[in-house]
């Protein structure tokens, strides 16, 4: 019972702060220049593509310069990855079962990538988001445009993330990363992670399919959230977290796009574009603050960028996407939370004694 009353104190628990503000104000400036150069370029259907490049900012937050960069550059090949097989897919109209195949198996390479390379934060979470968003809207420019926009905004948040070395210039020579809790580092336990992404995404994805949602994408990215947990303890309370988290989120993104008086499309209207595009950096912002404290904080701020990303790229009925945000999040957090508990790793123990619902053998 001890055990049990620690890990619902855990649920609730702001870890200690580490220079958040820092590492938030670079994300926030890194989504910031591209998205308002589009914006004034009137672009706002185009935020999408940036954002997801610019997402590079979020790596390598708190190590030295040299390593900074290079892990920047690791999760960029993730997030562009995602970007333009998501292109790919809304160009050739590729959807339902096909992207449901597609995500799940990169699902499974970005994850051996990742814990190969040592990204923090850990799994190819951003990379399958960035791929089942970018497939979901229609393509209003060429291809390699949106690709470009990526790309670009990947390479300024890497220019963010290394300029406070012009004013330091201090090289740690022989520094290495070291790998989170979470990250297996032998081959056998790669693939074994590997597939319970594999699997959890592909669940997810299928029922939403079969359900008939408009957005099985995010079904298949909340899977992906549990299984960056470095425990069974720890990976079931990311899913909680996911599923709080947005369903708050939902109600911060409820007053910002429903259409109604007291709403903010009712306040400022005619100005709905600029108003989504300066919100998604302020959200931005406060994701990244709390993003290493409490998950579930920045989710809050997380599923309005979302949501109000893909509203600028593909208006649709705001109702309806709030109710299909809410339906996937819980369908997709509670598959993977299933997969962890199914698919264990080498040496782990038993569920009920992970979550001290079972005493401990005495040896």
């Amino acid at each position: 019972m001890e055990r049990v009353l620690h890990h619902v104190r855990a649920l609730h628990r702001l870890e200690p702060a580490n220079a958040d503000q820092l590492a938030a104000l670079r994300v926030a400036l890194s989504v910031a220049v591209p998205s308002l150069l589009l914006l004034a370029a009137g672009r706002a259907d185009l935020i999408i593509y940036a954002v997801f490049g610019a997402l590079t900012g979020m790596y390598g937050r708190s190590e030295p310069h040299q390593l900074r960069i290079l892990h920047q550059s690791q999760a960029a090949l993730v997030l562009l990855g995602g970007v333009s097989v998501g292109v790919f897919l809304s160009v050739n109209h590729i959807h339902s079962w096909a992207l449901v195949a597609i995500e799940a198996a990169l699902a499974g390479l970005g994850s051996i990538y990742s814990d190969r390379v040592r990204l923090k934060p850990n799994g190819p979470f951003f990379g399958i988001l960035a791929l089942g968003a970018c497939a979901s809207v229609p393509m209003a420019v060429p291809w390699y445009t949106a690709v470009l926009i990526a790309a670009g905004s990947a390479a300024f948040a890497a220019v963010v993330g290394f300029a406070g070395w012009v004013r330091r210039r201090r090289w740690q020579r022989g520094a290495v990363r070291i790998p989170a809790a979470s990250q297996p580092l032998d081959h056998r336990a790669m693939l074994i992670h590997a597939a319970r992404y594999v699997l959890a995404v592909g669940a997810a994805g299928t029922i939403g399919v079969l359900t008939g949602s408009g957005h099985p994408h995010w079904a298949m990215a909340a899977a992906a959230v549990p299984l960056a947990g470095a425990d069974l303890p720890s990976s079931v309370r990311r899913g909680i977290h996911r599923i709080v988290g947005t369903f708050v989120g939902l109600a911060v993104t409820a007053v910002v796009i429903l259409p109604a008086p007291w709403t903010l499309p009712g306040l400022f209207p005619g100005q709905q574009a600029v108003v989504l595009a300066l919100l998604v950096v302020l959200f931005q912002f406060t994701t990244e603050l709390f993003m290493t404290r409490h998950y579930g904080l920045a989710m809050v701020s997380f599923t309005p960028v979302i949501l109000l990303m893909t509203q600028l790229a593909a208006p649709a009925d705001p109702g309806v996407l709030i109710l299909e945000r809410a339906i996937e999040t819980l369908v997709g957090a509670l598959m993977g939370i299933a997969v962890v508990v199914a698919v264990r790793r080498r040496g782990s123990r038993s569920p009920a004694l992970l979550l001290g619902l079972a005493r401990r053998p005495r040896h």
